[in-house]
């Protein structure tokens, strides 16, 4: 199973706020020192797998926002 890279997005995310919780409870050093070294390994293998994804989509930069696209003025 292919895990995609939003997958790693969310754990890196998830990971790195844990850390900063730990470290505001004022947790132990040495458990906020390992999370953080978790999370800065996370952060470079998330961008390594965001880097690599093989996403692929039909949009341009001529589509702009889905939500307004250019031409498309409000009343």
């Amino acid at each position: 199973m292919k895990l995609s890279a939003m997958f790693w997005v969310a754990t890196t995310t998830i990971i790195l706020i844990i850390g900063t919780i730990m470290a505001a409870m004022a947790l132990p050093f040495n458990w906020v020192f390992y999370v953080t070294i978790i999370g800065q390994f996370a952060v470079v293998y998330m961008v390594y797998m965001v880097l690599t994804d093989s996403y692929t989509t039909t949009k341009t930069f001529d589509d702009f926002y889905e939500d307004y696209p250019i031409g498309s003025r409000p009343n």
